[in-house]
């Protein structure tokens, strides 16, 4: 599948920087990036996930440590 992906003066420089660099294309740059992205959002969701369980579960005793 074909996309288009418009950049700035900012992004032209990040990416002709990176493709040096890394030895890779834009598109593969791009697609890093992206994956790169999703990949930390579903990481970031199960964090908080976890974090509102454990507040469920121990929330009592960390307010009761909090005031000793």
């Amino acid at each position: 599948m074909a996309m288009t992906v418009r950049t700035d003066p900012e992004m032209e420089k990040a990416l002709t920087a990176l493709t040096e660099a890394e030895g890779a294309s834009r598109q593969e740059i791009i697609r890093r990036a992206v994956l790169d992205r999703y990949e930390r959002r579903g990481h970031l969701a199960r964090v908080e996930a976890s974090s509102d369980r454990m507040l469920n579960r121990w929330g009592d005793v960390l307010e009761r440590l909090g005031r000793a």
